[in-house]
């Protein structure tokens, strides 16, 4: 791995320091567009940190329209790095901040999933599928259960074909991550994951009927329940 790729210290909130280091290679041309990120692997050992750290580090890079992951192959560079928008990164948030972006969240999430609805490709529906497909919340796994729901939120945004829904739900998710990571704890994601799953599908069949209506009463009723879960208390309006 480059030698600007240095050891990261474990105070610091690790996947968003990785993520930066990365970011910073691919802006000054050190990574080039189609090049290959290292394997998980290998950059485990490199950072001195778990494959989780670094699962967060590389969702975190997609949301920011940095890198792109293929299924069973790697994650490389994008031809067309999306100007990014990166949020104050300083850890978890308080319960006023974390409720004021999670509102933030909601209307432009129940736009990107109409104009989805509108808009999508064959491909975007493939990558929906495979993000349900990862979305669990068991032992060592809960964390990558979190960062594919992002993933599936992330293939909304991107089905829009405006890149500045990617930017700003890319950056809003990737806090919202960062704090329910950092307290997961308190949640009984054993327990949620079968009714995440059911309104990810739900969700997903309605952006394939192509239906931006019942794609967008889908998302608003995802949103208001995600806020219960979280114990948020949101006006949703229709």
């Amino acid at each position: 791995m480059n030698g600007d790729f240095t050891q990261i210290m474990r105070t610091e909130h690790l996947p968003t320091r990785i993520a930066t280091q990365f970011s910073r290679q691919i802006q000054k041309g050190a990574l080039k567009p189609g090049d290959k990120l290292p394997t998980e692997l290998a950059m485990s050992k490199s950072f001195g940190v778990s494959r989780t750290v670094i699962r967060e580090a590389i969702a975190q890079l997609r949301n920011e329209g940095m890198i792109e992951t293929r299924q069973g192959v790697g994650a490389f560079v994008i031809e067309r790095p999306t100007r990014h928008i990166r949020l104050d990164d300083g850890g978890q948030m308080d319960k006023h901040a974390f409720r004021d972006l999670f509102q933030l969240r909601v209307p432009l999430e129940i736009e990107a999933a109409g104009l989805a609805a509108t808009y999508h490709r064959a491909e975007h529906l493939q990558q929906m599928d495979e993000a349900l497909a990862r979305i669990t919340a068991t032992g060592e796994n809960a964390n990558d259960g979190i960062i594919a729901d992002l993933d599936f939120h992330r293939t909304i945004a991107v089905a829009t074909g405006n890149d500045y829904f990617v930017q700003f739900l890319g950056a809003i998710s990737d806090r919202i991550m960062q704090t329910i990571v950092a307290s997961r704890e308190r949640l009984q994601l054993d327990e949620i994951v079968a009714v995440v799953r059911r309104e990810h599908g739900e969700l997903r069949d309605a952006i394939a009927a192509r239906d931006p209506l019942r794609a967008r009463e889908a998302m608003r009723t995802h949103m208001r329940n995600s806020a219960e879960r979280v114990a948020l208390q949101l006006e949703v309006y229709a």
